[in-house]
């Protein structure tokens, strides 16, 4: 490789965007997705990129992978698969929390291998619940080993994480600027990393089964079951007490008020549900106005319901009578549910999102870092990690949950809704992988032949296929993807990729070279997000694997592993995922977690040079 190249304007000019969407991504000043458009607009205005390619990344393989996988996974847990797999790993599991944990981390792992890794968190976040409550494992003993298997489990095929559906995209464009002479580069198949993802899966398995229990911190505190709501909701969150009704006289201050204004008075309960003539509903939002006759069920400690009565002219009922029905625990309770990295709710809060009237969920606290925040909770704005205590009707808490902006944690009763249609759901899930591994028929075909099918069985309904896609994901990987070919096209990544062979010591083993790639994607992906760091560093990687005289496949095969090498920061969404959950600490996941994170390493050199 021509290690002189003169740094030109356009190279300049895609350095510059790499470097603003860094600072976007590290400081969160704009939106991640947003960012991304505005690069994709920047590369379409200055021609880095021509018109009729500016927007290929939308129709990408890369792109409709991630769609299609989104979608398939969304219908096996709609067949009732996960309840089913709690099921058979409590069996197997026999009570012993050594086994529980290699079983549920092991299968969780192979399930990543076809679905993406934040889908697979989130469906597998109620079942570690489950698991936790009925075998009294705590949580933080379940889910980091089950998350970090979730990652090195998205290395078994191409299509278990963003890095590697991105990958071929990647090596087929960077072929237009090869060098003369050199050969093309050819996209892997379905099951190319499987080796290397079966050593990373044991090595996690192992990991944390031989250094689990110094790894992972003794918690008391419970899962989250509607059973247990009461007690755990009490020491967790200082919500204490029961529920009371109480009549408003006509007398009462209150008369004329809204939801909103009474619940904000120095020393009021939480205010769960409100009965105005004939209608009873839970949630009631902060706008509606309470009357003469109306009902308030709340929730407190008696004598602060007793102070609040007394002061407002409230008259209390001995027991539960408008609301007894609403408030039964099989129909109604306490919940947790933990904010995604992509969630919409994310900068705005409650009193901007309207929970109660959008959704019917009444946001009781917050846990932020292990802070729980109570007061005035309806104007703090909500950050990705959080965990929201919300109180609904079971129904109104599954029909929001399918927004995918936040995921719940505890395990509340829910009904299977298309039990009948597993097997279905199984058997097109199989052929479409036995289609993947054709070399004939790309795999996004194969994986949207699924997709296909259960829309056409009904596994699914159309707005639920539609409710499954994280669009967010899908618009930043399409408006990044383009800057990863400004980067080979411009020879910005030639340029990058020349100097730094100049400053390494002559002689270098290509390995070592290796090494030193795997930890800079590692420490790039912390920064700029997993498919960011794919899109830049793959065609460096080609690059400098010309330069050095390596095999650029793998290569790049080690930037695209490498991305997902990340177990201590929320910069990945599985991570992020299980923090509010678990409780961990920073120093929790840098102690478990960073070790992990040179396993991986030294795992993926080692058996990509026994590969290539």
């Amino acid at each position: 490789m021509d290690t002189t190249l003169t740094l030109t304007n356009d190279m300049l000019l895609v350095l510059g965007l790499v470097a603003f969407t860094m600072a976007m991504f590290l400081f969160e000043r704009i939106r991640a997705d947003a960012a991304a458009l505005i690069v994709l607009v920047v590369l379409g205005l200055t021609g880095l990129v021509a018109p009729e390619d500016i927007f290929g990344g939308f129709s990408s393989d890369a792109v409709m992978n991630v769609i299609a996988t989104m979608i398939l996974g969304a219908g096996l847990d709609r067949t009732g698969a996960l309840n089913r797999l709690a099921s058979w790993l409590l069996r197997h599991a026999h009570g012993i929390e050594q086994r529980l944990l290699l079983l549920s981390s092991a299968v969780a792992g192979i399930n990543s291998a076809f679905m993406q890794n934040t889908s697979v968190t989130a469906l597998y976040l109620p079942v570690a619940s489950r698991l936790s409550a009925r075998t009294g494992v705590a949580l933080s003993r379940l889910l980091m080993p089950m998350s970090a298997a979730i990652i090195m489990g998205g290395s078994l095929t191409m299509v278990g994480n963003s890095p590697l559906i991105l990958l071929n995209d990647l090596l087929v464009s960077a072929n237009a600027n090869m060098p003369s002479g050199a050969a093309s580069l050819q996209p892997l198949k379905m099951f190319a990393p499987l080796p290397i993802g079966l050593v990373l899966l044991a090595a996690s398995l192992a990991y944390f089964h031989f250094f689990g229990d110094r790894l992972l911190r003794e918690s008391t505190d419970d899962a989250v079951t509607p059973a247990r709501t009461d007690s755990y909701f009490a020491r967790a969150y200082g919500l204490e007490g029961d529920i009371h009704e109480l009549t408003v006289t006509a007398d009462s201050p209150l008369v004329g008020m809204s939801v909103g204004d009474a619940e904000s008075q120095v020393g009021a309960p939480l205010l769960l549900a409100l009965q105005t003539g004939s209608e009873s509903r839970l949630a009631p939002p902060a706008d509606t106005r309470i009357w003469v006759g109306s009902v308030l069920g709340v929730m407190g400690e008696r004598q602060q319901i007793a102070d609040f009565a007394q002061k407002n002219f409230l008259r209390a009922s001995a027991r539960l009578r408008a609301f007894a029905d609403l408030f039964n625990p099989s129909r109604a309770g306490i919940s947790e549910a933990v904010v995604p990295p992509t969630s919409g709710f994310i900068g705005k809060p409650q009193a901007q999102l309207r929970l109660r009237q959008q959704f019917g969920l009444s946001l009781l606290a917050i846990n932020r870092d292990k802070q729980v925040l109570r007061e005035d909770v309806r104007n703090i704005p909500i950050r990705a990690g959080d965990m929201l205590v919300l109180h609904s009707i079971w129904t109104d808490l599954a029909e929001a949950a399918r927004s995918r902006d936040f995921v719940v944690v505890t395990d509340y009763p829910k009904g299977e809704q298309r039990p009948h249609k597993f097997k279905i759901a199984m058997a097109i899930f199989a052929v479409s992988m036995l289609l993947a591994l054709s070399s004939r028929i790309p795999t996004s075909i194969a994986l949207m032949t699924g997709v296909a099918g259960m829309l056409v069985t009904g596994v699914l309904k159309m707005d639920e296929a539609y409710a499954a896609i994280s669009w967010k994901t899908v618009f930043l990987m399409a408006c990044l993807i383009p800057l990863g070919w400004a980067m080979d096209s411009s020879g910005a990544a030639a340029w990058v990729a020349g100097h730094s062979i100049e400053r390494l010591p002559e002689g270098m083993p290509p390995w070592l070279i290796e090494i030193a790639l795997a930890l800079f994607t590692t420490a790039f992906s912390m920064v700029i997000s997993h498919v960011g760091a794919t899109i830049v560093l793959v065609p460096l990687a080609i690059n400098l694997a010309l330069a050095v005289g390596g095999n650029p496949t793998a290569f790049a095969l080690i930037v695209a592993l490498s991305a997902s090498n990340n177990f201590v920061t929320a910069s990945n969404p599985s991570v992020s995922m299980i923090t509010g959950p678990a409780g961990y600490s920073a120093r929790d996941m840098w102690r478990s977690g960073g070790p992990l994170t040179l396993l991986y390493t030294a795992v993926i050199v080692v058996m990509i040079n026994l590969m290539f």
